[in-house]
């Protein structure tokens, strides 16, 4: 996938300050009209007065503590079964906080990327469709978007609770508002659910550094990430030079272009163009085909007043991957041609009088926003615009490279999305976890199930719920259809999230490919996901007897010249729709795959004739966007595969 769009993308990483004011007992991940988690002690903490005791009283029920030290305190209420409304009171002193309209139920995460992100009001079916009374039964709330390089025990911004209205609702996370909808309806309790998402992110962004730091090929990217949250200049020089090892082992003319990145470098020989728009379009034939690396440089006259104030270096989007330095300070870096650059700028780097701006592109493109997207923007709202001419260079060519980046970088950043979005809210109390995630590591499959796995744990563990059910949402069909059998990240993709779940004892998948769309990354038929993910919660979270999604394949077996695809639970018989037989199965051997068609008998599949003795595995639905027809009787897609033929062994890809 080239370009992973990013439903709703926030540029700022940082949280925005809260207006002054006194500060709450509670923390602000309570606040009025919340949902707390039924059936469990609940748990409530926040700040008094160091050595104070806090009194909490809700309902009939009450309790105390002390604050530390530091003015932490917690303590724990008695667990109640599903009810409300109810107010919950909290002491310290002469001070007093009360929350009104608490619910108990059931309270679901719903993380991911932008198809978690994705709004109601957008959703297929949403016109007219959400313009209903208010449903007290049915709230959420959504974690605002921020980024830290440690965890934070506050959230940016305090939680807002919303009950579900013709208002409301179509704010709410398509996916998670239709699953909540559709488990309050059956259960009759109060449910609700707390969206923390961010468009574009890489699962190594929701993953604590603790966890993530499990694994080597990140211990170094994160010694960078935890000095980000003590000292910014170390920070950046950890990153400076590990940047640079990278390119002075890729780049053949590193020894001498590094010198480019200075204040004191003479430019004067360089030609100029004019940034608005890709640098193919610029009319200069250098650069018409040029693929590899290019520098620009600008100078910038600042006053003192300006040199002070400045904070941020917006670039727009850059293709593909860019360095920059300001006055010879390493500044930043990325290498995801769609995401905007929105540097800091490193204390002290600016001053008064001449200032010099250098970046080094690895791309095609090179800067693709309009000449209006370049600024240097001061703290006070206003900026410097960086328009007119830039000086450029190229270097050498140097095509299908990816350079590394710094760690706190959205959104392909490591740990910041946690420690910033999940770790705030990890002690809150939750039924269940929704995932739908993967669009930004499809070319990472060989790795993705391990971070899943790796997820599941941590959030478990941060949590307190060494059990809490993980519900995922697979990948649905992107892209353009194959005529032919071949190779697919998006397949592998899908294979990982499905190992993941099926080797997890408190995991569900609902499986989602005959709900894309090959044009648009984010499909709108949002409910059917919703309503798949309430499908698999009723079986992993609520124990109910039934199959928590569609036909999952467990063995291929060679009978004479057939092969026999065998699929779990099957009580729910299989169909096909359109046509008597299945399609999408494909025969492979060491060589080459080739589609043979499938043949329904119960709960199996027979690929008749398709049993050759050079044919080692079986794959199913094995493109980015397969089209399929395969269901159970009660109307779920069967879940894609690749499986080896039993006795031969594993198939490639396969655990």
């Amino acid at each position: 996938m080239k370009r992973p769009w990013l439903f709703g993308l926030c540029l700022a990483a940082a949280p925005i300050p809260a207006a002054a004011q006194e500060a709450p007992l509670l923390a602000n991940v309570f606040t009025d009209h919340a949902v707390l988690q039924r059936d469990r002690p609940i748990l409530l903490w926040g700040h008094a007065p160091p050595g104070e005791t806090v009194a909490a009283s809700f309902g009939s029920d009450s309790a105390t503590a002390k604050a530390d030290a530091k003015g932490r305190w917690e303590l724990r209420l008695p667990a109640r079964g599903a009810g409300g409304p109810y107010a919950l009171t909290v002491r310290a002193g002469a001070k007093t906080q009360q929350l009104s309209d608490l619910m108990l139920g059931d309270v679901y995460l719903c993380g991911g990327q932008s198809n978690m992100e994705f709004p109601a009001r957008l959703s297929t079916g949403a016109w007219g469709g959400l313009a209903h009374a208010p449903q007290p039964m049915l709230r959420f709330a959504h974690v605002e978007k921020a980024s830290a390089p440690a965890p934070l025990e506050e959230l940016g911004q305090p939680l807002r609770w919303r009950v579900i209205d013709g208002d409301s609702a179509g704010e709410a996370s398509a996916v998670c508002f239709y699953m909540a909808r559709a488990l309050q309806q059956r259960l009759k309790i109060p449910v609700g659910f707390i969206d923390s998402d961010w468009g574009g992110t890489t699962i190594q962004s929701w993953i604590s550094p603790e966890s993530l730091g499990t694994l080597p090929n990140y211990a170094e990217s994160l010694r960078s990430l935890a000095a980000l949250a003590t000292d910014a200049a170390a920070a950046r020089t950890l990153e400076a030079a590990r940047t640079e090892r990278w390119w002075s082992a890729n780049d053949p003319r590193w020894a001498t272009t590094k010198a480019w990145s200075t204040a004191a470098f003479d430019d004067s020989g360089w030609p100029s163009l004019k940034l608005g728009g890709s640098w193919r379009d610029a009319g200069i034939p250098a650069l018409e085909s040029f693929d590899g690396v290019v520098w620009l440089r600008k100078v910038v006259t600042l006053t003192e007043a300006q040199a002070a104030a400045a904070d941020r270096l917006q670039l727009g989007p850059i293709d593909s991957s860019d360095t920059v330095w300001i006055n010879g300070r390493w500044t930043g870096a990325n290498n995801i041609d769609w995401f905007w650059r929105d540097y800091a700028v490193p204390a002290g780097a600016l001053h008064a009088g001449r200032n010099v701006i250098a970046i080094r592109i690895l791309g095609g493109k090179g800067p693709t926003g309009a000449e209006a997207n370049h600024l240097l923007k001061l703290h006070d709202g206003s900026a410097v615009p960086l328009d007119g001419l830039w000086s450029y260079q190229l270097a050498a060519p140097l095509k299908d490279k990816k350079p590394p980046i710094p760690p706190w970088e959205v959104p392909t950043s490591l740990s910041t999305l946690y420690n910033a979005m999940i770790a705030p809210i990890a002690r809150y109390g939750f039924k269940a976890a929704a995932w739908y995630q993967g669009e930004s590591n499809v070319a990472e499959a060989s790795e993705y199930r391990a971070l899943l796995a790796l997820l599941f744990k941590d959030w478990r563990g941060h949590m307190g719920q060494p059990q809490l059910p993980m519900l995922v949402a697979q990948l649905a069909s992107y892209g353009t259809p194959a005529s032919m059998p071949g190779e697919s990240d998006w397949a592998l993709l899908r294979q990982a999230q499905s190992v993941a779940v099926a080797q997890d004892g408190h995991a569900g998948l609902a499986v989602t490919l005959d709900l894309g769309d090959r044009f648009d990354i984010h499909p709108t038929q949002k409910l059917l996901v919703g309503e798949r993910l309430a499908r698999a919660a009723r079986a992993v979270v609520y124990g109910e007897a039934i199959a928590p999604g569609g036909p999952q394949a467990v063995g291929v077996t060679r009978q004479g010249n057939d092969l026999v695809v065998q699929f779990r639970h099957p009580d729910a018989r299989l169909r096909t729709y359109s046509a008597d037989s299945a399609i999408g199965f494909e025969a492979c051997s060491a060589a080459q795959c080739r589609f043979v068609p499938g043949s329904v008998d119960g709960g199996r599949v027979v690929l008749r004739g398709a049993g050759t003795p050079d044919v080692t595995h079986v794959r199913y639905a094995w493109s980015d966007a397969p089209y399929v027809n395969l269901y159970s009787s009660d109307d779920l897609p069967a879940v894609p595969f690749d499986l080896p033929v039993s006795g031969l062994g594993p198939a490639n890809g396969n655990p």
